[in-house]
C-alpha cells in the first residue's frame, strides 16, 4: 500500500494534473494511479500545468529523435494545456475537479475541451509509458494476464501493431484493463478510453499507450509509422506498465 500511494503522488506532481472547481466523487473509470483524487495541488492557481519529461529530450535515441520529443513536449503538450486553461476560462462555469473526471463527462463539454484535455492526458500518460533502456518483456502480474488474454507476448506485440497500424489519421492505440479483462484498442484524435463519446469502443483504465499522429514521429521516420511503431517497444516502460495495471 505504501509503495502504491507513493507511485501515485510522485505521478500527479511529475504530471502537473492538478484541480479546477469542486471535489467530486471517485470515478470508477479513473486512470490506475488515480492522478489526483482527493489531493488538491496548485489550488490557488487553479490551473493545469505541463509536466517535466522524467528524461532529457535526447534520451529516448536513437529510437526518438532529440527534435521530435522537444518539439512534441514543449510545443504539441505545452499547447494542449495552454488552449485546456484557455478554454475552462471561457466556459465560465464550474467544473470537476479533477481531470479524469471531465474527461468522463467530455460529451457534456465543447470541443475544445475535449481535444485539449484529452491532449494534456494522453501525453502525460505516454512520457511516463517510456524511459530509456526499456523494452524487453513485461514480467508480474502484467506479464501473466498478457498470456492469459493474447495467448503469448508476441500475439499481444501483433495485436497491438495491427491496431496502432490501422488508425486512420491521428490518434492512438491503448492497451486498458476494464470488467472483461484486457483489451486493445485505438481512439482518433485525442480522445481516450475515459472519454463517454461514441469514438471509444471501449472504456477501461490505461494500462499502456501509443501515439500515432504524425508530429510523433514523421521527422525521423516519414510516413513509416509501421518502424516508428516497431521501434517503440524498445522504449517501453514496463514497470510503469505494471504500476498502471496493479493499480486498475
Amino acid at each position: 500500500m505504501h509503495n502504491k500511494n507513493h507511485t501515485r503522488r510522485d505521478f500527479i506532481k511529475k504530471t502537473g494534473i492538478i484541480t479546477v472547481g469542486a471535489v467530486i466523487a471517485t470515478s470508477p473509470l479513473a486512470h490506475a494511479d488515480e492522478l489526483a483524487q482527493n489531493e488538491l495541488f496548485n489550488n490557488d492557481n487553479k490551473k493545469f500545468s505541463l509536466p517535466d519529461l522524467p528524461y532529457p529530450y535526447d534520451a529516448l535515441e536513437p529510437y526518438i529523435d532529440k527534435q521530435t520529443m522537444e518539439i512534441h513536449h514543449s510545443k504539441h503538450h505545452a499547447g494542449y494545456v495552454n488552449n485546456l486553461n484557455k478554454a475552462i476560462e471561457q466556459l465560465n462555469k464550474k467544473i470537476p475537479q479533477q481531470l479524469e473526471d471531465i474527461l468522463k463527462k467530455i460529451s457534456s463539454y465543447n470541443d475544445a475541451i475535449r481535444n485539449n484535455a484529452g491532449g494534456h492526458y494522453n501525453h502525460s500518460l505516454f512520457w511516463k509509458l517510456m524511459k530509456p533502456n526499456g523494452g524487453g518483456l513485461p514480467s508480474g502480474k502484467l506479464a501473466e494476464a498478457i498470456n492469459a488474454k493474447f495467448g503469448s507476448f508476441e500475439n499481444f506485440k501483433k495485436t497491438f501493431n495491427d491496431v496502432a497500424a490501422k488508425r486512420f489519421g491521428s490518434g492512438w492505440a491503448w492497451l486498458i484493463k476494464n470488467k472483461k479483462g484486457l483489451q486493445v484498442i485505438s481512439t482518433p484524435n485525442q480522445d481516450n478510453p475515459l472519454m463517454n463519446t461514441n469514438t471509444v469502443e471501449a472504456k477501461g483504465n490505461v494500462v499502456l499507450c501509443l501515439d500515432v499522429w504524425e508530429h510523433a514521429y514523421y521527422l525521423k521516420y516519414q510516413n513509416k509509422r509501421t518502424d516508428y511503431i516497431n521501434n517503440w517497444w524498445n522504449l517501453i516502460n514496463w514497470e510503469q506498465a505494471e504500476a498502471f495495471f496493479q493499480a486498475s
